[in-house]
């Protein structure tokens, strides 16, 4: 029998996250519920938002092998930061987004970031129009800032005329400027009488103003999640690979050397986008020179949690279990008969279960084993005359495999 008390959470905070878990992907709400381990990690984040909190500026990179977890960390960040009184962007690349192209591959990227604005009372995205009006609640709040920094002129216009305008339509495409939904200087013209859109060689720029955006508006700053940099990777081409390299540079950069004020990046990516001397990040030495670990702490047998990167291990065997628990707790809260009905002993037969069929993959990539175990809470309570023992052999677990293997990106 369980010894765990049962938590308060909300139906619709428990639904998502047994939703998104069934279906492989990580909930966007109650991460705090199911996060296991990771303290060091954890509090080397907390650090980090802390000092963009007070007016700082961080880049950070999350390395990580597939099914270490990484997505989960990276949204775990941006929860913290969040509650931290931060708002946060997240947003992952692909051959359509990266952070430099000229065929609108950027601006892509930074119009998904802008569309995930997210803070702690509006969770879900699309926090661009509130934010704005809370700015407009100051009346008229000095933009001066704004203006003043690169790209800050047409910015800064468009804010104000989102905050002074009376016509719905001209609130409407500012707010279409802002989200960087334009992709002409004849359409900006003619909607709002800027020469200027955001672009693809606006992406680092438009984070800065953003940054100083929500702090005017109240916020504390920004922090920005950037997962899948695997994808720059990938790219064949040896000069676009590198000019995005050479904007990550730009931006490790500026936030190193204290330029920038109130701004967060944390970027997710694999040991080989890192450490391949061929097409990843060390492949281009001034990068290379800047990520370099912590040697000392290697040669010591330690790890240095507060450095640049951060390399993520996967899951124990033990934190997996722990894991399984709070699952069976969040379930718990909304059907209290799953907490008897699942035993721990079920729990350790389950992971038994998953080892004969997968082998250690069942807690090193544990996206399936946790999908089958919800699969199985799911079927006990929709029918409380089965049990778990019974249903345990019809349960099916297949090796969790990286859905992209190395293939290219477009030129």
């Amino acid at each position: 029998m369980s010894n765990q008390s049962p938590i308060i959470i909300k139906p619709r905070d428990r639904d998502a996250i047994i939703r998104s878990l069934r279906s492989g992907v990580v909930p966007s709400v109650g991460l705090q519920y199911i996060q296991v381990g990771r303290a060091q990690e954890v509090a080397s984040f907390i650090r980090d938002i802390d000092t963009v909190a007070d007016g700082g500026a961080s880049l950070r990179l999350v390395i990580g092998e597939y099914g270490s977890g990484k997505t989960f960390f990276l949204s775990l960040v941006c929860s913290l930061a969040q509650e931290k009184g931060l708002a946060t962007m997240h947003a992952d690349l692909s051959p359509e987004k990266r952070l430099h192209g000229s065929h609108g591959q950027a601006r892509r990227l930074l119009s998904e970031l802008i569309a995930s604005l997210s803070t702690r009372t509006k969770r879900d995205g699309h926090a661009m129009a509130p934010i704005l009006e809370r700015l407009a609640m100051q009346g008229s709040p000095d933009l001066s800032q704004l203006a003043a920094l690169p790209g800050g002129h047409a910015f800064s216009k468009v804010v104000g005329i989102y905050l002074r305008s009376t016509s719905t339509e001209e609130r409407q495409a500012a707010l279409r400027w802002l989200q960087a939904e334009y992709t002409t200087k004849t359409d900006a013209m003619r909607d709002l009488g800027v020469r200027e859109f955001l672009g693809d060689a606006d992406f680092f720029p438009a984070l800065r103003l953003y940054a100083a955006l929500v702090r005017l508006a109240g916020y504390k700053g920004l922090y920005v999640c950037l997962d899948e940099l695997v994808n720059l990777y990938k790219i064949t081409n040896a000069t676009s690979r590198r000019a995005n390299y050479e904007d990550l540079l730009s931006m490790l950069n500026n936030t190193l050397q204290g330029n920038i004020s109130g701004l967060g990046i944390v970027l997710g990516g694999t040991p080989e986008f890192l450490t391949d001397t061929r097409r990843g990040l060390y492949s281009y030495e001034a990068l290379r020179s800047r990520l370099a670990e912590n040697s000392l702490a290697s040669q010591a047998g330690l790890k240095d949690y507060d450095s640049t990167v951060l390399r993520l291990a996967n899951l124990t065997q033990e934190e997996l279990y722990v894991l399984l628990k709070n699952l069976r707790r969040v379930y718990a809260s909304g059907y209290p008969e799953i907490e008897e009905r699942v035993p721990d002993e079920a729990l350790q037969a389950y992971l038994r279960y998953c080892f004969e069929k997968i082998g250690e993959s069942y807690f090193r990539t544990p996206r399936n084993t946790i999908k089958g175990f919800l699969d199985l809470l799911s079927l006990l309570q929709q029918y409380p005359d089965r049990t778990w023992d019974t249903l345990l052999p019809s349960i099916s677990i297949d090796v969790d495999v990286d859905p992209s293997p190395l293939t290219t990106l477009m030129m």
